[in-house]
């Protein structure tokens, strides 16, 4: 690391009407890691509902849910939506030394075509902590969020949001969903999300 990152972290305090089983795991979790960082990580906590103005900033309407920011405090639009444990630690890791670092360590031609898009891209990559082919999938997604101030992208548990895997028909993971049009099942090689890059602003320039 050569910056330091700040680490967001959105839960739901236990209680009726609202419950989070695993928020509480997921608090701990990032405060561990913020704690052998030695002063590196900073980790901040919020509840959705008592907190609502910040988790509105971020656009944060579930949790657990966390938001990786620079040492300046910008929002790059990484998400994790459900704890990233299991092979999706690796993958938190790894987005905090990229926001750290600042190089999303992507083509040339993925980041030109990045350039060009004028209007916003919601990625949402649904994903299980067991599944071992998942953490490329949004490690890609978290880097375009990162090389465009148009992309948000998201990891998303399946297994801890099942009503949003169930609106997106989701059986398989990883799943991306890009502007809630575009699937694309499996681990997808930047080549072929920068295919589905090119063809949406070809088909938008022509809309």
């Amino acid at each position: 690391m050569t910056a330091p990152v700040t680490l967001a972290v959105f839960i739901i305090t236990d209680g009726e009407p609202h419950t989070c089983e695993i928020c509480e795991d997921t608090r701990q979790l990032v405060e561990e890691l913020a704690f052998l960082s030695e002063g590196r990580i900073t980790a901040k906590t919020y509840d959705v509902v008592s907190d609502a103005d910040v988790a509105r900033r971020y656009g944060v309407d579930a949790a657990p849910a966390v938001v990786v920011l620079d040492a300046a405090g910008k929002d790059h639009g990484i998400r994790f939506f459900g704890i990233p444990t299991g092979y999706e630690f690796g993958t938190l890791v790894a987005d905090i030394a990229m926001v750290s670092n600042g190089d999303p360590g992507l083509r040339r031609e993925t980041l030109d075509a990045l350039a060009t898009l004028d209007a916003p891209l919601h990625i949402q990559v649904f994903v299980t902590p067991t599944c071992p082919y998942c953490p490329p999938a949004v490690l890609l997604a978290h880097r375009l969020a990162f090389a465009s101030d148009r992309v948000t992208a998201s990891m998303i548990d399946a297994s801890e949001f099942p009503d949003l895997a169930d609106r997106y028909d989701v059986h398989a993971v990883p799943l991306t969903v890009i502007n809630d049009t575009i699937r694309l099942e499996g681990a997808v090689p930047e080549s072929d999300l920068h295919a589905e890059l090119r063809a949406m602003l070809a088909e938008a320039k022509t809309a």
